[in-house]
């Protein structure tokens, strides 16, 4: 059955603590990891919380990549959101956790617009 996205929840346990708080290496870690799977990024918005914690998205023309780090557990939430064939979600997941330094990645899909695609009958 055809779906009319893939949604990747990540839970990224036992990171690099340093890198979770470092916005700059974030929002580059993000941005190289859109590109080399093949999205289209256009736009982006990021934020270093104090004391620390960064959250950031990447608005995509395939739809988003965003996380929400927590340095001082040594914890990532990050989500991909994919339509279209063009842009690789579960590669992006993988690039992002070796990013962080990832020692616990889990990585959770969900199929998403099923029931809104087979009741319009396509």
């Amino acid at each position: 059955m055809e779906v009319l996205g893939s949604h990747l929840l990540l839970e990224l346990k036992n990171c690099n603590s340093e890198l979770l708080n470092d916005l700059s290496y974030i929002r580059k870690a993000m941005i190289e990891t859109a590109q080399d799977v093949g999205a289209t990024i256009v736009g982006e918005s990021f934020h270093h919380f104090s004391p620390q914690g960064v959250t950031g998205i990447l608005a995509i023309a395939e739809s988003h990549i965003s996380i929400h780090t927590w340095p001082e557990y040594g914890y990532a939430a990050a989500d991909i959101f994919s339509c279209g064939t063009s842009f690789r979600p579960m590669e992006a997941a993988t690039k992002l956790a070796e990013a962080l330094e990832c020692r616990t990645p889990e990585i959770r899909e969900i199929q998403r617009g099923l029931a809104v695609h087979e009741a319009v009958g396509r």
